[in-house]
């Protein structure tokens, strides 16, 4: 059953000690004031270079250490966050990945490896979060055989489970206002306008009673496989989301040709 109000799930993808203090802490005050217990998708070892925005913060792993200490859960965002793979993913929404279409053997290297240096940092991982919503079956295998239990993804309106893992869906990149379901909003602090910033603020005002944690969802939800109404559902999402960016694309091709 669809939980009724809506909750929402904070999510922060890309973090890393290269990011910049100022990016993150734009959103960390927000965390802070409204007691909002996000999800935090940390990236063990980054050699994207489009995160290498700063100097390495030398506070990084404090910060991770005091939200998760506060009530955040962390996340294993993928490994190094290069993105070089095109094999297809469960997640169809980009060409390119860091893990689809990788051995498996592989795979379990670096899930192994990433866990290892964010528990070397002192933190706890207890999600998955692919790059790019880049992971294929073999993905689901070593994530499971490390012990992780669950993943953020999927585009259903309730938490479920498949391929032997719980799956907490993520379906927003701003915040938007949802009658009833499991809504995760992920905001990616490097890229994010102050407009964003602006705009989660006034969404935390009038909706931060209903944010929950990766902890009250797992308590409050019996996971179980998605009835066919809500993989009808989730593919329909799917499929305008998929629709929205080919026409950006378009839009951005005619723009560019169109200065030319």
């Amino acid at each position: 059953m669809i939980p009724v109000p809506a909750q929402y799930l904070l999510r922060f993808d890309d973090l890393c000690p290269t990011l910049g203090p100022s990016r993150w802490q734009r959103f960390e005050r927000l965390v802070d004031e409204f007691g909002i217990r996000p999800l935090l998708a940390v990236v063990p070892d980054n050699m994207d270079r489009e995160l290498k925005l700063a100097v390495p913060d030398s506070a990084f792993w404090v910060r991770m250490r005091a939200m998760e200490a506060a009530g955040a859960t962390i996340g294993l965002h993928g490994y190094r966050h290069v993105c070089a793979s095109t094999g297809k993913s469960l997640v169809p929404l980009h060409a390119h990945s860091e893990f689809a279409g990788v051995a498996e053997e592989t795979q379990r290297a670096w899930i192994h490896g990433g866990l290892a240096i964010l528990r070397g940092h002192g933190l706890n991982p207890r999600v998955f979060v692919a790059p790019r919503h880049g992971f294929d079956r073999a993905t689901l295998r070593a994530v499971r055989g490390e012990g992780v239990g669950l993943i953020s993804d999927g585009f259903a309106r309730v938490a479920f489970t498949r391929g032997g893992l719980t799956w907490i869906p993520q379906q927003l990149w701003a915040p938007q206002e949802k009658s009833a379901g499991l809504w995760t909003i992920c905001i990616h602090s490097n890229t994010a306008s102050d407009a964003l910033v602006d705009e989660l603020r006034s969404f935390l005002e009038r909706h931060a009673g209903q944010f929950t944690s990766v902890e009250r969802v797992l308590a409050e939800c019996k996971p179980a496989p998605l009835a066919w109404m809500e993989r009808l559902h989730g593919a329909l999402m799917l499929g305008r989301i998929r629709l929205s960016r080919f026409r950006r694309r378009r839009q951005k091709v005619n723009g560019d040709d169109a200065n030319r």
